[in-house]
């Protein structure tokens, strides 16, 4: 389980915090899900427990063990917002083995069945898949890491209906087996599969229930129909 006690970031830049006295836990097999308008510091939230920034206070805890960010970048997997804008290799086993040059078949063959993507061949380019497959490509590129957690940013976003339906039935079969924390500025079809959520507003944390996320939503669709 990772527990987050009273968590800020406050850069020396900034104003205010950016991040204040977060508090939260994620438990095993379970996906989390936090929800909050651009600038109220999701992607912050993700890039402190992904170990690629430092916090100013408070405590990050995997099993009651106090972690630093080099402990945070081996239990985590970071999958950024528009993933596929960083793909570097020129086909899927080369985009799979950046930094993994010893990895085996079986490992790759693993992270492929994880995401739905057996059947491509492995010498296809990044750049020839949907939408979709890159999304599960960029989940892939994590999971071959091993992971105790997999830290999602936005990872619906600029997907067409379809494509989201689909991703959104992998996140839910991902959470028999991984620890999700995913963020993003809508609710929309994740709070369906979402065993806790919180909401994100200037850097407060704040617990709600998923089915509240679900009323809420359905208001601001009915309200927008009615002015159609």
């Amino acid at each position: 389980m990772l527990q987050l006690k009273n968590l800020t970031y406050h850069p020396t830049a900034s104003h205010t915090a950016i991040l204040k006295a977060v508090n939260f836990q994620i438990a095993p097999q379970q996906m989390s899900l936090v929800i909050g308008p651009s600038g109220s510091g999701k992607s912050t939230l993700l890039e402190i427990l992904a170990g690629l920034a430092e916090k100013t206070s408070g405590g990050i805890f995997w099993r009651d063990q106090e972690l630093i960010a080099l402990q945070l970048q081996q239990l985590s997997g970071l999958v950024f917002q528009f993933p596929e804008r960083h793909f570097c290799g020129g086909t899927i086993l080369e985009e799979l083995r950046l930094g993994h040059p010893e990895l085996t078949s079986d490992r790759i063959e693993q992270a492929l069945t994880e995401v739905g993507l057996t059947h491509l061949p492995l010498s296809t380019s990044p750049n020839a898949l949907s939408g979709g497959q890159q999304r599960r490509l960029a989940f892939a590129v994590q999971l071959i890491r091993q992971p105790n957690l997999l830290l999602l940013d936005e990872p619906t976003a600029g997907l067409d209906w379809s494509m989201r339906q689909q991703l959104i039935g992998l996140l839910a079969k991902l959470k028999a087996h991984w620890s999700l924390l995913v963020v993003s500025h809508d609710a929309g079809e994740l709070a369906d599969i979402a065993d806790q959520c919180w909401t994100l507003n200037h850097g407060e944390l704040t617990a709600v229930q998923p089915h509240e996320l679900k009323k809420t939503r359905k208001k601001i669709v009915e309200a927008g129909r009615g002015e159609e």
